[in-house]
């Protein structure tokens, strides 16, 4: 207590300290002396109420403890009062067996007396009760039956109460109505009979149907009083539960899977669409009877059956069976997409079961699939294995066919701008148009997978196509005269190519949503450009080898005499030019500029090959200006034939070699060639050696001097342009003899 008055004691001056730190303050002491004690009373008033508060409660609560003891004792002294009374009622209960005994006997006699009118009529209830479901009064033959059993279930219960164990009036009770569970079965069946038809019988007799779910609605609350009753007494009559409802859904399912399995009226060996017509019935009758149920059948059942849904579920349950035992059967390709169109795209659309009609009442994608993912990729897969036989198949046929057109004695057909072709592209991007027709039904996915299938066997296609091509033109070279229209064929051949790149860009576009390139792609791209370029080098050749006798008579003498090589060589070209025409733009543009640089390096390789040397200088004059001439020709020629911008320097360069024959000074020799190196770097050191030798007037020293000079200031080629002496070849003393004993061989065998 000392202690405590010493902390408030050290509290109050330290407070005191802390308001009167300046002199100022001390003229408000009395003020601050009348609000503390306003404070102090106002403390004393809280702390005099919260122990009034606590007193109070202190004082309620001891009054109810004392009436609780009071209350207490009264039910102390009842309850001895009760245990003596029980003890004294005793001996009463005792005396009172005899009449409960009696009491329970009346009871049965009571109920014996009710149930002897029903007893002695029980054969005549029968007769009524068969001829009532015979005539298909359902309700009245129930009723009837009902009271059979009521009466039948009450004398055995009455007995077992009486006896449980006395088996022996048990069995003799059950012979006497052995003839109500025989009526019971054949009520269930006439009730089965009625749900198995009940999509008829709901249009022509719905109170048929609705009488049938109302017997079946009373066995339901039957069954349950008589479960309730056994938990109480241990006692069920026979019979019970009869599970009546179950058994209705359980029929009506049944009915539903057969009426989808009887949906099948004929089979692959009769009609190859067999498939198409199965699923098309299938979901006629689906769409059909759900609107039935929506519309009729559900006023028959009460709300809590959730008849729709139930309807909706049993039937889709029985498609989906169907269709995998569909899918477990040898399918060809087309049944195969058939099926997955059905079930992955028909099935759930409007035509079926997201109807407008039924959608409203149920959302189809709560559905289950009807095929598991493992059985479609199955089927794909299967789909893609047959796919890939089939259409190797179709092409190797489809090229065959070409190959027999190949050899036809008739021109090909034009297209409408007069270009050759073959029905072959045609034919092969029709069946490519027509699978992914079918495989886009299917998914999106598989589409794109079908179209990678499609080009992967256009590559292989493409290469078996080149073989053929080669085979065709080697087949030629045995015998030129045949086939007669080799040249238009091959035209179309090389054609063919544009109009399957064409039709591929088409393909992708139509059928593809991915930007980036294909795995076959480069493949088909290259191929396809090496049949163009040899097909254009088998045309080419075919001109060459009609101008071979006439190049070879280039820059000899006879050339020099006044032969007409050149002019036959324009005309030759001129005329296969004519049936070139026929070939696709850019293709015949670089025919013909492939055309104009052959005809320039054959006519040099014959310079090069030293087949004539000038003798003097009228010699070299005459034959530098027939070159020009010829050159001139070439020019005229390839430019009507529309030659590219080179044509004028493949020209020139034959011009260029004609001004080094024509020089007459040759001391200015040195500055020619160099022009002609200077216009064309890819000129080599032997083909200068062989000009000059042609040329005949240059000395040894000056050819050396010419070829030390150009070696010493060599131009380097850039490459920008394409070559024209690179290929060219200058005969060697061997490789001339070789060649003069080859043609004095090939004389003598002649």
């Amino acid at each position: 207590m000392e202690e405590t008055s010493r902390e408030a004691v050290a509290t109050a001056v330290q407070r005191v300290a802390g308001m009167l730190q300046r002199s100022d303050q001390l003229d408000k002491v009395e003020q601050y002396r009348r609000r503390e004690a306003r404070k102090k009373a106002s403390v004393e008033a809280r702390l005099k109420a919260a122990i009034q508060s606590q007193l109070d409660g202190v004082r309620t609560g001891l009054t109810q403890l004392h009436t609780a003891l009071l209350d207490v004792k009264d039910i102390q002294s009842s309850l001895a009062n009760v245990s003596k009374d029980w003890r004294q009622s005793i001996n009463t209960i005792e005396n009172l067996k005899d009449v409960k005994d009696a009491v329970v006997q009346h009871s049965q006699l009571a109920a014996a007396v009710e149930n002897l009118k029903n007893i002695f009529s029980v054969p005549e209830i029968v007769v009524e009760t068969q001829q009532l479901t015979e005539q298909g009064e359902l309700l009245q033959a129930h009723r009837k039956l009902m009271e059979l059993e009521c009466s039948r279930d009450d004398l055995m219960y009455e007995q077992y109460r009486m006896d449980s164990k006395n088996t022996s009036d048990m069995n003799l009770i059950f012979i006497y109505f052995e003839d109500v569970q025989r009526l019971s079965d054949e009520l269930a069946k006439q009730l089965w009979m009625v749900l198995q038809r009940s999509m008829v019988t709901v249009r022509r007799d719905p109170t048929m149907l609705v009488s049938v779910v109302r017997i079946i609605e009373r066995e339901e609350k039957l069954d349950r009083r008589m479960v309730d009753r056994k938990k109480q007494t241990g006692f069920i009559p026979p019979g019970r539960p009869k599970h009546w409802k179950d058994k209705m859904f359980q029929v009506l399912e049944g009915t539903v899977s057969t009426r989808i399995e009887g949906t099948q009226a004929v089979t692959r060996e009769a009609d190859k669409m067999w498939l198409v017509r199965l699923l098309e019935i299938t979901r006629k009758y689906v769409l059909d009877d759900l609107i039935v149920v929506k519309n009729l059948m559900v006023q028959c059942f009460p709300p809590h059956y959730n008849t729709f849904n139930r309807f909706f579920s049993l039937y889709h349950n029985a498609v989906s069976t169907r269709v995998k035992e569909l899918a477990l059967e040898d399918l060809e390709a087309n049944e195969i997409v058939s099926l997955l169109t059905w079930v992955l795209n028909t099935y759930k659309s409007v035509e079926m079961m997201g109807h407008p009609d039924l959608c409203s009442e149920f959302d189809i994608n709560q559905l289950e699939p009807l095929l598991p993912q493992e059985v479609v990729d199955d089927l794909l897969s299967k789909y893609v294995k047959t796919f890939t036989s089939n259409i190797t198949g179709w092409l190797r046929k489809a090229l065959e066919t070409d190959k027999k057109d190949w050899l036809k004695e008739t021109e090909p057909e034009a297209d409408q701008d007069g270009f050759y072709q073959t029905t072959l592209p045609a034919i092969v991007f029709q069946m490519f148009e027509q699978n992914l027709q079918v495989a886009a039904q299917i998914d999106g996915d598989f589409k794109e997978q079908v179209l990678k299938l499609c080009l992967k066997q256009m590559n292989s296609f493409l290469m078996r196509y080149r073989e053929e091509v080669v085979a065709y033109k080697e087949e030629h070279l045995r015998d030129r005269q045949l086939p007669q229209c080799y040249i238009q064929y091959m035209i179309a051949i090389v054609n063919n190519c544009q109009t399957f790149k064409e039709s591929i860009n088409s393909l992708k576009r139509k059928y593809s949503q991915s930007v980036d390139p294909f795995d076959s792609d480069a493949a088909i791209e290259r191929t396809l450009g090496e049949v163009v370029k040899e097909g254009c080098q088998f045309l080419l050749d075919e001109v060459f080898l009609d101008l071979e006798s006439h190049l070879n008579e280039l820059l000899t003498r006879k050339w020099l005499a006044g032969s007409h090589a050149v002019d036959t060589i324009c005309v030759t070209v001129e005329d296969y030019f004519n049936d070139f025409n026929k070939v696709k733009k850019p293709f015949n543009q670089d025919m013909t500029n492939e055309a104009l640089r052959r005809v320039v390096v054959e006519y040099l390789k014959a310079v090069m090959q030293k087949r004539i040397t000038f003798k003097n200088a009228d010699e070299r004059k005459e034959g530098a200006e027939r070159m020009i001439k010829e050159a001139e020709q070439f020019k005229f020629l390839f430019k009507k034939l529309a030659a590219g911008e080179d044509t004028d320097r493949l020209c020139g360069s034959i011009t260029a070699i004609a001004e080094v024959f024509k020089l007459t000074d040759p001391t200015l020799l040195f500055l020619e060639v160099t022009t002609l190196v200077s216009k064309y770097p890819d000129i080599r050191e032997d083909h200068i050696q062989a000009l000059l030798a042609v040329r005949g007037d240059a000395s040894r020293e000056m050819r050396q001097m010419i070829i030390g000079t150009l070696s010493e200031n060599k131009v380097s080629y850039s490459g920008t342009t394409q070559p024209i002496f690179k290929d060219i070849t200058v005969p060697t003393i061997t490789t001339t003899m070789t060649s003069m004993t080859s043609m004095a061989t090939a004389k003598l065998l002649k």
